[in-house]
């Protein structure tokens, strides 16, 4: 690639750092067997007499602290500021990092380097997103939801979450003086946000406002049952605060809904800003209007593909659930030797000592039919396709065992950027080790696989649909329930609902999934193309090896990194 140059062979989905810095607008495209394009315009005018300030990584790595720090909002009284006021006068501090990125001249840089920039580059983005569209802190309620019970499956919270939650998962106990310290200035910081939260919530946003109610009510239940604790309801300090933080979330749910009643607008940010969104922000390089053709072709494919399972498995029985406690143990165990067996003597990928231990504290526990959610249906037939996806727990404990040595990419990167690695991967290697023969002893269990890639292609149709206001979330929830063969996702709502909130709430991510999954093999082929072109061996170990030490970044950036070349197919 020419300094300065944007090719239109095969065009560059990545722009060269100094072309980019001159340009008002930058194209950002990929031709696969149709053509994508996009063009990225920035906020600031650059100067083509603009001096480069540096040239060195660096200032990169200094920059990207300050730009963490800065991201993080000042506090007033313990509390993260969100009003407008707040985020106004803070802007043009935010201006400034962002001139001094462009500012940095990353033409002689070797990839992973300028990888780097480009992932600072897309926080920037993400943020100013939020600034100018997304507004959380004014359209969504469920942003102030403070306590989390669980570890997410991904490296940070999916969705809009605020800086100061209550993790309640972090906590071990009998409570250290210092963790009772901790978990005591956590919860303090409830009723002051509330109380903010009433000021910032102007948004008519329909949609994410009644729905977001829920998820303050389960709040007040969830901190009801916390404090009945055994190892916490003998402590009256933190009951006693426990209990201003139930009364302060009651009157902000009563707050919400007294509000209801007015909002009336779309919650859907509309296609354009969708599109812009996910080639600024989360580098995925499509459209919305891309994603929902590969939506439709990945839908049609699962279920084609399902009945043909069906039809070669005509005259084998059918799969048994386990049917107690006992049998499920028994079941789960045995899936996750299969798979961490099939992974090692397969040559899958190199199976760390961490993996084992990871899959293994998620192995779920029996639940009766009548309860089962969709993932619990299949889990209680093989746990294998959802252990599959369960690659995330692999992930998560290499980040912290194996944490990576740039100091850029070792934590979770903001706004769900990760969201097509993560999520794409995930939902990769569910199809990838059944064509590598995970299911050699048991063929049926395919059929569960085409049915998971047919939940997946519907929900997020249905939420790109309601992205672009066309549909409401309770009519998008309709494609994704009546889409997924067998009505697995007609037994129980609370999973559906949970879903097609989170996407409305997150753009890009009900989609991420599948499109994730069509980027990773796309940087698979281009991979085994470059070694056939180099008359070398494809390994398959060798590749998942590869885009594991890249980190939990988007998949267009791993697909670089990996082939040496920013553009996706010639």
């Amino acid at each position: 690639m020419g300094k300065g140059n944007i090719r239109e062979e095969g065009i560059y989905i990545f722009r060269n750092n100094k072309h980019m810095a001159n340009m008002k607008y930058v194209a950002l495209a990929i031709s696969i067997s149709f053509l994508f394009m996009s063009c990225l315009q920035e906020k600031e005018e650059i100067s083509p007499q603009t001096e480069y300030t540096s040239t060195k990584y660096e200032s990169l790595v200094s920059l990207f602290t300050k730009w963490r720090t800065f991201e993080n909002p000042p506090q007033v009284n313990g509390v993260p500021d969100y009003s407008r006021t707040g985020f106004e006068k803070r802007h043009p501090q935010f201006n400034t990092l962002k001139t001094e990125l462009l500012a940095i001249d990353t033409t002689s840089w070797p990839v992973p380097e300028q990888v780097d920039w480009m992932i600072v580059w897309a926080e920037m983005n993400g943020y100013d997103f939020n600034y100018r569209v997304l507004r959380p802190w004014e359209r969504d309620p469920a942003f102030y939801k403070s306590v989390w019970t669980y570890k997410s499956d991904v490296p940070a919270h999916e969705g809009p979450t605020h800086h100061r939650t209550t993790e309640l998962w972090t906590y071990s106990y009998p409570l250290s003086e210092s963790e009772r310290t901790r978990l005591i200035k956590d919860l303090k910081v409830i009723p002051g946000l509330n109380e903010q939260a009433k000021n910032n919530l102007t948004g008519n946003a329909k949609d994410l406002w009644i729905t977001g109610i829920r998820d303050i009510e389960e709040q007040s239940r969830v901190l009801n049952k916390f404090k009945e604790k055994e190892e916490i309801k003998a402590d009256k300090e933190i009951v006693a605060v426990i209990n201003q933080a139930i009364t302060s979330t009651d009157n902000f749910v009563t707050w919400l809904k007294e509000q209801s009643n007015s909002k009336t607008g779309p919650s859907g940010i509309g296609k354009e800003n969708y599109t812009w969104y996910l080639q600024n922000v989360h580098l995925v390089p499509l459209t919305w209007e891309d994603e929902v053709m590969i939506l439709k072709r990945e839908l049609a494919r699962a279920w084609a593909s399902l009945k043909l399972e069906e039809h070669k498995n005509r005259d084998l029985p059918e799969l048994e659930d386990a049917n107690s406690p006992e049998a499920y143990q028994k079941l789960a165990d045995a899936a996750a030797n299969s798979l961490i067996s099939f992974l090692r003597e397969q040559e899958i990928v190199t199976v760390k000592p961490y993996f084992e231990p990871a899959l293994r504290e998620h192995l779920g526990e029996y639940v009766p039919r009548e309860k089962r959610n969709f993932f619990l249906i299949g889990e209680h037939y093989d746990p294998r396709p959802l252990y599959s996806h369960f690659y995330h727990w692999f992930e998560l404990a290499r980040m912290k065992v194996e944490p990576h040595k740039s100091e850029i990419r070792r934590g979770p990167l903001l706004y769900n950027i990760f969201d097509s690695r993560n999520e794409g991967t995930a939902t990769a290697v569910e199809e990838m080790f059944m064509q590598a023969g995970l299911y050699s002893d048991s063929p049926r269990t395919r059929e569960i696989v085409y049915i998971m890639i047919a939940q997946r292609a519907a929900r997020g149709l249905g939420s790109l649909y309601a992205h672009a206001n066309e549909m409401t979330m309770e009519e998008a929830g309709g494609i994704h329930s009546e889409y997924t063969p067998r009505r697995w996702m007609k037994t129980e709502k609370e999973l559906l609902i949970f879903e097609q909130h989170l996407y409305l709430r997150q753009p890009g991510y009900g989609t991420s999934y599948i499109t994730g999954k069509y980027l990773l093999e796309n940087a698979m082929a281009a991979y085994a193309k470059s070694m056939e072109q180099e008359e070398k061996p494809f390994i398959l170990k060798d590749f998942f090896d590869m885009l594991n030490s890249i980190g939990n970044i988007p998949i267009s950036l791993g697909h670089w990194e990996m082939t040496g070349s920013n553009k996706i197919w010639n």
